[in-house]
């Protein structure tokens, strides 16, 4: 039973080798890409790296929303085709080029793992027409652009956490469960609390709840119904994906 998988990788690794050999055959270089394939690979790069541009910024669900950073998926993407048309063939070129670019230090810090994978993306689909792989880029990066608009759509790999935090001081003398419990009862689906800290000298309590609200549209008239039970001290609500500022006594 074995056998089979053995044949399939044997054949997978002469596959590769063969991509290999026609990239840097010894005749490779000489054939250059004439001035209509070089301008059309260029502007195909460019729309096909638009599309994936186009893709983040819709998909995008952060706060820092970076407009050099798409601008950088499209000229990383365009580039790069340049690039590989340059060494295509050119063995030697190509190792001298990538040497070169390894002195190259990217300093900017990516504000979401996905970042990453745009870049990738990008760089794989300058990659694919570059080598002259136009219909394999065609047919590819609308697929894939597809399936990463569905999984930003959806919440299928979405955690159960709660979709805010909610930081609100109270006074000692209060009964916060009582308090609070008719306000959570309206407008959230299920609270939790996390923390209780005392601040200012012990004469007020800080409590961190995590909270997911029936209809966030209705956040204001949360927090107006929380300082009505709270006698108007301090309630802040952050989304639970955002860094929750520490504020000085």
């Amino acid at each position: 039973m074995l056998l089979p998988l053995f044949a399939a990788q044997a054949q997978a690794v002469a596959d590769s080798d063969g991509i290999i050999d026609a990239l840097f055959a010894p005749g490779a270089q000489l054939q250059t890409p004439a001035a209509k394939e070089i301008v059309f690979a260029i502007l195909f790069s460019f729309v096909l790296n638009s599309l994936i541009a186009l893709l983040y910024k819709v998909t995008y669900r952060g706060t820092k929303y970076s407009q050099d950073y798409v601008n950088t998926l499209i000229i990383l993407g365009t580039v790069v085709t340049m690039v590989i048309m340059v060494v295509h063939g050119n063995k030697e070129m190509a190792f001298g080029m990538f040497a070169a670019f390894s002195i190259i230090r990217f300093r900017r810090t990516v504000s979401q793992a996905r970042d990453i994978g745009f870049i990738f993306f990008a760089m794989a689909t300058g990659l694919a027409v570059g080598a002259r792989q136009y219909e394999l880029a065609l047919i590819t990066v609308p697929l894939v652009c597809a399936v990463i608009y569905v999984l930003g759509t959806i919440t299928i790999f979405g955690s159960k956490r709660g979709s805010h935090v909610l930081r609100i001081r109270v006074g000692n003398d209060l009964n916060y469960d009582q308090a609070f419990a008719e306000s959570f009862k309206q407008f959230a689906l299920s609270h939790e609390l996390i923390s209780a800290e005392t601040i200012q000298a012990g004469m007020m309590t800080e409590l961190v709840y995590d909270i997911t609200l029936n209809d966030p549209a209705e956040l204001n008239l949360f927090t107006n119904a929380l300082q009505m039970a709270n006698g108007n001290n301090r309630v802040l609500i952050t989304k639970a994906n955002d860094q929750v500022a520490q504020d000085s006594d």
